[in-house]
């Protein structure tokens, strides 16, 4: 199917553009329209899009183009000494580590004095990564355990429900890392606080998706370019028929049930609708954009070239309109992973141990270099796409980039690395280093919820009120 023809079908199904129409509809239209990479012609005149942007508490800019936001977590904190810049009246240098980030410097805000005291040690002693990294963006102190989960609800969870309902996913959770769910990691924390980031519930972590090629389908559909719209739609018919099957089979099984029973297939029958209407959802948007790229193939065996790939299908599923909120583990905070492609043998974990030794604290420094690089990468794509009023998918995203420790070396949880990309649309204003006097992280999360449209949110994990100059 070509652009211009998939454009006018989004267009006579769903109101595409049609002014009188309510807020949500207009914006269901967009977003059917720009499943397909943007044109700045079709986007309705800056007056009138305005003026219904602000109708209505949805995550779009004051141009009516997506906002989106995505946070990206990386391990074991970092070396401050090399991370934070140097800054004057005038404005600020950047740092040897975050050096990789020069080119794009006025898209960026490093953000000082943020802290997460819910990370700390307190009365449950050891734990600091399994802590770090569960805390992040949640902002509430999780129990110490290996079976009984007890976190909080994510900053990206908190948005996706207000705003999860404008594109085909509500989320999506991925990670450069393995995959683990159950058992016990850190001095007695379970393995699920260490190798997740996005939560729906204290005790529900959402589980990241790391293979590039089972991403790629779930976003655009399986096959060949130009047989995944069909493939989806064939899928869909056997979700259905299968749920059909189910139904009918339940409905006779509950006649025969006791009351315990009863509800144990009530649940089961809770589940079975949130597929169906998740089948409903996709249905709704129409077929899925077909990239016209071959689909990946798998994990690819370098660190470096599996990153940009879940990199590149974040950039895709953002130019799609697939979804508006993101999450990314780059590697679980106690990651002891090596790096010998930049000459580093020894594991990041056991480096950044380093005691102050100086060659231990120039390579977790030169570790901490290698992830800024991938970020300015990353960056970089974003501000290389058009979005649907002409101006960068970098311009309309708000990305944070940080990690749930500090000092590594000494497990500390205040004054943590932490960058904020992007313009949000206008709504943000980088190109600065500030530092924000000891704040709680989470702060800066109800600031950002605030700019993707959520309302009536006094107060998230442990924050003391929204973080002001941003």
């Amino acid at each position: 199917m070509s652009h211009s023809s998939s454009i006018a079908s989004s267009s006579s199904s769903n109101g595409a553009f049609q002014l009188r129409g309510s807020r949500r509809r207009f914006l269901r239209g967009v977003g059917a329209c720009i499943a397909l990479p943007a044109f700045e012609s079709l986007m309705p005149s800056g007056a009138s899009a305005a003026s219904l942007a602000r109708t209505k508490r949805l995550a779009t800019t004051e141009s009516g183009a997506p906002l989106r936001t995505a946070f990206l977590f990386f391990p074991n904190g970092a070396i401050p000494s090399a991370w934070w810049p140097k800054a004057d009246s005038s404005g600020f240098e950047l740092s040897r580590t975050l050096e990789p980030l020069e080119s794009g410097k006025r898209w960026i805000q490093v953000l000082g004095q943020l802290d997460h005291a819910n990370a700390e040690p307190g009365p449950d002693g050891a734990g600091d990564h399994a802590r770090g990294n569960s805390v992040f963006l949640t902002g509430v102190r999780l129990k110490k355990s290996a079976t009984d989960l007890r976190a909080g609800l994510s900053i990206d969870q908190l948005i996706a429900r207000e705003v999860g309902h404008l594109t085909r996913f509500q989320s999506l959770e991925l990670t450069c890392d393995a995959v683990r769910k159950s058992g016990a990691c850190d001095s007695g924390y379970a393995c699920a606080y260490q190798f997740n980031l996005s939560w729906s519930s204290a005790s529900t972590p959402m589980t990241p998706e790391a293979d590039p090629r089972l991403l790629f389908e779930r976003l655009f559909g399986p096959g060949a370019p130009g047989e995944r719209a069909q493939n989806i739609r064939r899928r869909e018919r056997e979700q259905r028929s299968i749920l059909d099957y189910v139904m009918q089979d339940a409905a006779a099984m509950q006649r025969k049930l006791g009351s315990a029973d009863r509800d144990k297939l009530d649940q089961y029958l809770t589940g079975i609708r949130e597929i169906e209407a998740r089948i409903q959802k996709a249905g709704k948007f129409g077929p899925a954009p077909d990239p016209r790229i071959e689909t990946p193939s798998g994990i690819p065996d370098s660190y470096s070239d599996h990153m940009q790939m879940m990199f590149d299908l974040l950039v895709l599923a953002f130019q799609t309109d697939s979804t508006r909120v993101a999450t990314m583990l780059l590697a679980h905070d106690g990651s002891n992973r090596s790096f010998a492609d930049i000459g580093i043998p020894e594991g990041h974990h056991d480096l950044s141990h380093h005691q102050n030794k100086a060659d231990m604290v120039q390579k977790v420094a030169d570790i901490d270099r290698w992830y800024a690089r991938q970020f300015a990468s990353f960056l970089k794509k974003l501000d290389s796409v058009q979005d649907a009023d002409g101006r960068s998918l970098l311009h309309n995203s708000m990305i944070v980039y940080g990690g749930g420790n500090a000092d590594a070396n000494r497990h500390t949880h205040s004054n943590l690395p932490i960058v904020l990309a992007g313009g949000g649309g206008g709504a943000l204003t980088p190109g600065r280093f500030v530092k924000h006097g000891s704040r709680p992280a989470a702060n800066l999360f109800l600031s950002l919820a605030d700019r993707m449209g959520v309302q009536g949110v006094e107060r998230f994990g442990d924050s003391t009120g929204r973080l002001a100059n941003l």
